[in-house]
Protein backbone atom coordinates (compact mmCIF):
# COMPACT_ATOMS: atom_id res chain seq x y z
CA UNK A 1 0.00 0.00 0.00
CA UNK A 2 1.19 3.49 -0.88
CA UNK A 3 -0.36 5.48 1.97
CA UNK A 4 0.97 8.97 1.33
CA UNK A 5 -1.88 11.07 2.72
CA UNK A 6 -1.88 11.87 6.44
CA UNK A 7 -4.71 13.14 8.64
CA UNK A 8 -5.10 13.79 12.35
CA UNK A 9 -8.59 13.08 13.68
CA UNK A 10 -9.61 14.08 17.21
CA UNK A 11 -12.34 11.93 18.76
CA UNK A 12 -14.18 11.32 22.00
CA UNK A 13 -15.76 8.12 23.24
CA UNK A 14 -17.53 6.55 26.19
CA UNK A 15 -15.45 3.51 27.05
CA UNK A 16 -17.91 1.67 29.29
CA UNK A 17 -18.79 -1.09 26.80
CA UNK A 18 -15.38 -1.33 25.11
CA UNK A 19 -12.41 -3.51 26.01
CA UNK A 20 -10.00 -0.60 25.67
CA UNK A 21 -8.45 0.91 22.56
CA UNK A 22 -6.24 -1.86 21.19
CA UNK A 23 -7.67 -4.47 18.84
CA UNK A 24 -8.05 -7.88 20.49
CA UNK A 25 -9.43 -11.16 19.13
CA UNK A 26 -13.18 -11.58 19.68
CA UNK A 27 -13.48 -8.38 21.73
CA UNK A 28 -15.16 -5.05 20.94
CA UNK A 29 -12.56 -2.28 21.13
CA UNK A 30 -12.53 1.38 20.13
CA UNK A 31 -9.87 0.88 17.45
CA UNK A 32 -11.83 -2.01 15.95
CA UNK A 33 -15.01 0.08 15.66
CA UNK A 34 -13.11 3.02 14.13
CA UNK A 35 -11.52 0.82 11.47
CA UNK A 36 -14.83 -0.91 10.72
CA UNK A 37 -16.55 2.43 10.26
CA UNK A 38 -13.88 3.91 8.00
CA UNK A 39 -13.77 0.70 5.97
CA UNK A 40 -17.55 0.94 5.50
CA UNK A 41 -17.37 4.62 4.49
CA UNK A 42 -14.59 3.98 1.95
CA UNK A 43 -16.38 0.87 0.64
CA UNK A 44 -13.14 -0.54 -0.76
CA UNK A 45 -12.38 2.60 -2.78
CA UNK A 46 -9.50 3.85 -0.60
CA UNK A 47 -6.87 1.77 1.20
CA UNK A 48 -6.04 3.00 4.70
CA UNK A 49 -4.63 2.31 8.13
CA UNK A 50 -5.06 4.04 11.48
CA UNK A 51 -2.76 4.58 14.44
CA UNK A 52 -3.88 5.83 17.85
CA UNK A 53 -2.10 8.25 20.14
CA UNK A 54 -1.90 5.55 22.81
CA UNK A 55 -3.83 2.79 24.53
CA UNK A 56 -6.62 3.09 27.04
CA UNK A 57 -7.79 0.31 29.35
CA UNK A 58 -11.15 -1.41 29.21
CA UNK A 59 -14.02 0.89 30.28
CA UNK A 60 -11.83 4.03 30.20
CA UNK A 61 -13.37 6.95 28.31
CA UNK A 62 -11.89 9.89 26.40
CA UNK A 63 -13.13 13.47 26.14
CA UNK A 64 -10.52 14.42 23.54
CA UNK A 65 -7.97 12.01 22.09
CA UNK A 66 -6.78 11.39 18.55
CA UNK A 67 -5.71 8.95 15.89
CA UNK A 68 -3.81 9.33 12.64
CA UNK A 69 -5.37 8.19 9.36
CA UNK A 70 -3.15 7.16 6.45
CA UNK A 71 -4.85 6.85 3.05
CA UNK A 72 -3.94 5.81 -0.48
CA UNK A 73 -6.11 8.51 -2.06
CA UNK A 74 -6.47 12.05 -0.67
CA UNK A 75 -9.70 13.06 1.04
CA UNK A 76 -11.40 15.67 -1.12
CA UNK A 77 -13.61 17.25 1.54
CA UNK A 78 -12.50 16.85 5.15
CA UNK A 79 -15.72 18.11 6.76
CA UNK A 80 -17.79 15.83 4.55
CA UNK A 81 -15.64 12.88 5.59
CA UNK A 82 -16.01 13.84 9.27
CA UNK A 83 -19.79 13.96 8.85
CA UNK A 84 -19.79 10.56 7.14
CA UNK A 85 -17.84 8.78 9.83
CA UNK A 86 -19.93 10.43 12.56
CA UNK A 87 -23.11 9.19 10.89
CA UNK A 88 -21.73 5.66 10.90
CA UNK A 89 -19.86 5.55 14.21
CA UNK A 90 -21.74 3.91 17.10
CA UNK A 91 -23.40 6.41 19.42
CA UNK A 92 -20.57 6.25 21.94
CA UNK A 93 -17.85 7.45 19.51
CA UNK A 94 -17.71 10.90 17.90
CA UNK A 95 -15.17 12.65 15.65
CA UNK A 96 -14.45 16.18 16.85
CA UNK A 97 -12.18 17.46 14.09
CA UNK A 98 -9.97 16.43 11.19
CA UNK A 99 -6.91 18.09 9.70
CA UNK A 100 -4.27 17.21 7.13
CA UNK A 101 -0.78 16.74 8.59
CA UNK A 102 2.67 16.36 7.07
CA UNK A 103 4.60 13.17 6.51
CA UNK A 104 6.94 14.21 9.34
CA UNK A 105 4.11 14.17 11.89
CA UNK A 106 4.17 11.02 14.03
CA UNK A 107 1.26 10.56 16.40
CA UNK A 108 3.25 8.29 18.73
CA UNK A 109 6.54 10.18 18.88
CA UNK A 110 5.34 13.77 18.39
CA UNK A 111 5.73 15.77 21.63
CA UNK A 112 2.45 15.90 23.52
CA UNK A 113 0.88 16.22 26.93
CA UNK A 114 -1.90 13.97 28.15
CA UNK A 115 -4.38 15.07 30.78
CA UNK A 116 -6.31 12.39 32.62
CA UNK A 117 -9.13 12.88 35.09
CA UNK A 118 -10.34 10.31 37.60
CA UNK A 119 -13.84 11.18 38.80
CA UNK A 120 -14.95 9.81 42.17
CA UNK A 121 -17.23 10.29 45.16
CA UNK A 122 -17.15 8.90 48.67
CA UNK A 123 -19.36 7.68 51.48
CA UNK A 124 -22.71 7.19 49.75
CA UNK A 125 -23.84 4.78 47.04
CA UNK A 126 -24.51 6.69 43.82
CA UNK A 127 -27.36 6.51 41.33
CA UNK A 128 -26.76 3.54 38.97
CA UNK A 129 -26.63 5.93 35.99
CA UNK A 130 -23.31 7.21 37.41
CA UNK A 131 -21.60 3.88 36.73
CA UNK A 132 -19.97 4.76 33.37
CA UNK A 133 -18.64 8.09 34.61
CA UNK A 134 -17.80 8.09 38.29
CA UNK A 135 -16.41 5.61 40.81
CA UNK A 136 -18.06 5.43 44.22
CA UNK A 137 -15.85 4.62 47.21
CA UNK A 138 -18.29 3.72 49.97
CA UNK A 139 -15.80 4.48 52.75
CA UNK A 140 -15.64 7.95 54.26
CA UNK A 141 -12.42 9.40 52.84
CA UNK A 142 -10.23 12.18 54.22
CA UNK A 143 -10.22 14.30 51.07
CA UNK A 144 -7.85 16.91 52.51
CA UNK A 145 -5.02 14.45 53.14
CA UNK A 146 -5.68 12.90 49.71
CA UNK A 147 -5.13 16.36 48.22
CA UNK A 148 -1.78 16.54 50.02
CA UNK A 149 -0.90 13.08 48.76
CA UNK A 150 -1.73 13.92 45.15
CA UNK A 151 0.71 16.86 45.16
CA UNK A 152 3.55 14.48 46.07
CA UNK A 153 3.39 12.95 42.60
CA UNK A 154 4.29 16.21 40.86
CA UNK A 155 7.83 16.38 39.48
CA UNK A 156 10.35 13.74 38.43
CA UNK A 157 10.20 10.44 40.31
CA UNK A 158 10.85 6.73 40.11
CA UNK A 159 7.33 5.53 39.26
CA UNK A 160 8.03 1.80 39.11
CA UNK A 161 5.68 1.32 42.10
CA UNK A 162 2.88 2.63 39.88
CA UNK A 163 3.37 0.33 36.91
CA UNK A 164 1.33 -2.88 36.65
CA UNK A 165 3.68 -5.91 36.65
CA UNK A 166 6.85 -3.91 35.88
CA UNK A 167 9.87 -5.63 34.40
CA UNK A 168 13.50 -4.75 35.05
CA UNK A 169 14.00 -3.02 31.71
CA UNK A 170 11.33 -0.33 31.89
CA UNK A 171 11.92 3.43 31.94
CA UNK A 172 10.50 4.35 35.31
CA UNK A 173 12.12 7.75 35.87
CA UNK A 174 9.30 9.97 34.65
CA UNK A 175 7.88 13.43 35.21
CA UNK A 176 4.34 14.32 36.22
CA UNK A 177 3.64 17.95 35.35
CA UNK A 178 0.50 18.32 37.43
CA UNK A 179 -1.36 16.15 39.95
CA UNK A 180 -4.16 17.56 42.06
CA UNK A 181 -7.50 16.57 43.57
CA UNK A 182 -10.26 19.16 43.40
CA UNK A 183 -14.04 19.39 43.51
CA UNK A 184 -15.47 18.17 40.22
CA UNK A 185 -16.63 21.06 38.05
CA UNK A 186 -16.01 19.55 34.60
CA UNK A 187 -18.63 16.82 34.30
CA UNK A 188 -22.15 17.28 35.66
CA UNK A 189 -25.45 15.42 35.48
CA UNK A 190 -28.74 15.61 37.38
CA UNK A 191 -28.16 12.11 38.79
CA UNK A 192 -24.63 12.85 40.06
CA UNK A 193 -24.06 13.19 43.82
CA UNK A 194 -24.11 16.70 45.20
CA UNK A 195 -20.34 16.62 45.69
CA UNK A 196 -17.82 14.68 43.65
CA UNK A 197 -14.11 15.03 43.07
CA UNK A 198 -11.58 14.56 40.32
CA UNK A 199 -7.93 13.63 40.35
CA UNK A 200 -6.27 15.50 37.45
CA UNK A 201 -2.93 14.19 36.21
CA UNK A 202 -0.88 15.71 33.37
CA UNK A 203 2.26 14.22 31.83
CA UNK A 204 3.94 13.21 28.60
CA UNK A 205 3.06 9.54 28.95
CA UNK A 206 1.83 6.96 31.40
CA UNK A 207 2.49 3.30 32.09
CA UNK A 208 -0.04 0.51 32.29
CA UNK A 209 -2.59 1.18 35.06
CA UNK A 210 -0.38 3.99 36.40
CA UNK A 211 -3.12 6.50 37.20
CA UNK A 212 -5.43 3.84 38.62
CA UNK A 213 -2.60 2.66 40.91
CA UNK A 214 -1.98 6.27 41.95
CA UNK A 215 -5.69 6.69 42.65
CA UNK A 216 -5.67 3.42 44.57
CA UNK A 217 -2.93 4.50 46.96
CA UNK A 218 -4.65 7.88 47.45
CA UNK A 219 -7.84 6.05 48.44
CA UNK A 220 -5.82 3.98 50.93
CA UNK A 221 -4.40 7.26 52.23
CA UNK A 222 -7.93 8.66 52.58
CA UNK A 223 -8.99 5.55 54.51
CA UNK A 224 -6.07 5.94 56.92
CA UNK A 225 -4.44 2.69 55.80
CA UNK A 226 -1.19 4.40 54.71
CA UNK A 227 0.43 7.75 55.42
CA UNK A 228 2.10 10.46 53.35
CA UNK A 229 5.58 9.05 54.01
CA UNK A 230 4.45 5.75 52.48
CA UNK A 231 3.76 7.59 49.22
CA UNK A 232 6.95 9.65 49.47
CA UNK A 233 9.05 6.48 49.89
CA UNK A 234 7.26 4.75 46.99
CA UNK A 235 8.44 7.53 44.67
CA UNK A 236 12.08 6.80 45.55
CA UNK A 237 12.23 3.02 45.72
CA UNK A 238 10.00 0.31 44.23
CA UNK A 239 7.25 -0.82 46.60
CA UNK A 240 5.59 -4.06 45.43
CA UNK A 241 2.85 -3.75 48.07
CA UNK A 242 1.24 -0.96 46.04
CA UNK A 243 -1.23 -3.09 44.15
CA UNK A 244 -4.72 -1.63 44.62
CA UNK A 245 -5.90 -0.67 41.13
CA UNK A 246 -8.86 1.70 41.32
CA UNK A 247 -11.83 0.79 39.07
CA UNK A 248 -11.54 1.86 35.44
CA UNK A 249 -14.93 3.49 34.91
CA UNK A 250 -14.01 6.71 36.76
CA UNK A 251 -11.03 7.35 34.50
CA UNK A 252 -11.07 9.35 31.29
CA UNK A 253 -8.43 10.73 28.97
CA UNK A 254 -9.55 14.34 29.15
CA UNK A 255 -7.25 15.96 26.61
CA UNK A 256 -4.27 15.28 24.35
CA UNK A 257 -2.30 18.39 23.40
CA UNK A 258 0.37 18.15 20.72
CA UNK A 259 3.27 20.45 21.45
CA UNK A 260 6.24 21.73 19.45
Amino acid sequence: MNLNNYYLIHIQFLGYRFHGWQKQPNLKTVHLMIDRTINYVFDGDNKFKTLGTGRTDAMVSATDTAFELFTDKPLINLLEFQDLINKNFPQDIRALSIEKVSKEFNIINSPKLKEYKYLFSEGIKNHPYCAPFITTFLDDLDINIMKDGAKLFEGKHNLKSYCYKPNDNGLFEREINYCRISTNETLKASFFPKISYDLTVVGKGFMRNQIRLMMGVLVELGRGEVDLKYIEDSLIEYNPTINYIAPASGLRLNKVTFTT
